[in-house]
């Protein structure tokens, strides 16, 4: 009988690992049988939305140890894996099969369709060519381990597996699979989200971006968290991928304080306080008779209805000349413009292109293969195990 591999989970995790697996066949097994199973009506549903639809592939970072460092969680058991497998790797991957990829400035790559279909039928593709059998409306019911491998029952059916490979990302079903074969899972809770802040004046500056600010998450313990990059208002608070970032770090604890936490923003976090302190004072030295309505020419960049909004924070009235500008005023405007404090009181939804935190714990797989230390012929790949990253690339 030929070896049966069962990928369970049709995202791009588990067609990678078919593709490998039924391209590989040939190297080590005269007959291999490689399915796919998707609960869904249809496979790579969040690939088709990711990168707001174009597909942020990977990163341009191709150097294993600085590319461990952008995983919030698992970058200590990834180290290896990126030493056989990494960015640089997928580029030429998808090379190969006739995609090319191009890089951002900010070090994100999508392919140069920007188009996320361009992947979808890449993948799909390659899948039937290697003669992967894919089923959607598949969903898996429970994993029973036999002494000849796996009993994998969907509805109405049972299919013999030498190997399970559970693909199938932070769905419930999943974990639970998991965990039946002996496998204990972190509690998974939401990653890359935005930041809730119910400030009617904030929120009015919807659309209002700013690139770089300088964000501090100050949370009831632990240290605060810090991160630097663009940042967008929104009608319900703040998002951006400065904030996402944020997220990631304190996912967990974030979830633990019911997502109230104090946020701080620098607004401009190329400034000194004395050089900021500086330039006010030079507005009210060269144009006195000027009113503060508009942003002295040296920081001209912040945007204008940002800048009211932080004179009204501020207690300054848009109207005031700069020679009538009190030292108190100056004082409290430079507060606002470096070390502004917000409120967070709760996450943005959370949506089906976002990643979790949580998962099958790492010191129970061997990232030398992916397989589980618990139950042999049992493999790992994806959002499935309490790895996650930051955004940009990296998941």
């Amino acid at each position: 009988m030929s070896l049966q591999i069962t990928i369970i989970g049709g995202g791009a995790a588990g067609f990678f690992a078919a593709i490998a697996c039924a391209e590989a066949s040939g190297k080590f097994h005269e007959a291999v049988k490689v399915t796919l199973l998707e609960a869904g009506p249809r496979c790579l549903a969040k690939v088709a939305i990711s990168g707001g639809g174009r597909c942020n592939v990977t990163h341009a970072c191709f150097d294993p140890a600085r590319l461990v460092t952008h995983y919030p969680r698992g970058g200590k058991a990834l180290r290896g894996a990126f030493s056989r497998f990494q960015p640089r790797d997928t580029v030429q991957w998808f090379t190969e099969r006739g995609v090319r990829l191009k890089t951002e400035a900010d070090g994100r790559m999508f392919p140069v369709t920007d188009d996320s279909g361009t992947i979808i039928d890449c993948l799909q593709r390659t899948a039937r060519r290697a003669g992967v059998a894919v089923h959607t409306k598949a969903g898996v019911q429970r994993v029973t381990r036999r002494e000849y491998g796996f009993d994998v029952v969907t509805k109405g059916e049972t299919r013999r597996a030498d190997r399970v490979i559970l693909a199938c990302g932070s769905s419930p079903r999943g974990q639970a699979i998991a965990r039946d074969l002996g496998h204990h899972i972190e509690p998974p809770v939401p990653s890359l989200f935005t930041l809730n802040i119910k400030e009617a004046a904030l929120n009015a500056l919807a659309g209002v971006a700013v690139n770089p600010v300088r964000l501090q998450l100050k949370l009831p313990q632990g240290k605060p968290l810090e991160q630097t990059g663009p940042l967008l208002v929104t009608h319900w608070g703040v998002s951006g991928p400065a904030v996402l970032k944020l997220s990631a770090w304190g996912a967990r604890a974030l979830q633990e304080s019911g997502y109230r936490a104090t946020l701080r923003v620098n607004w401009l976090p190329n400034w000194t306080e004395a050089h900021l302190q500086a330039a006010l004072l030079d507005a009210k030295a060269t144009m006195p008779k000027r009113t503060v309505a508009a942003p002295p020419t040296a920081i001209a960049p912040l945007p204008r209805r940002l800048w009211s909004y932080l004179l009204a924070r501020s207690g300054v009235d848009p109207q005031t000349q700069w020679a009538q500008l009190s030292k108190a005023g100056l004082r409290k405007l430079v507060q606002e413009l470096l070390r502004g404090e917000f409120t967070v009181q709760g996450k943005g939804a959370f949506k089906d292109e976002f990643v979790t935190c949580g998962g099958v714990r790492l010191s129970e797989v061997n990232f030398k293969t992916m397989e589980s230390r618990l139950c042999p012929g049992l493999y790992f790949a994806g959002e499935v195990l309490d790895i996650d990253g930051i955004t940009g690339g990296f998941n």
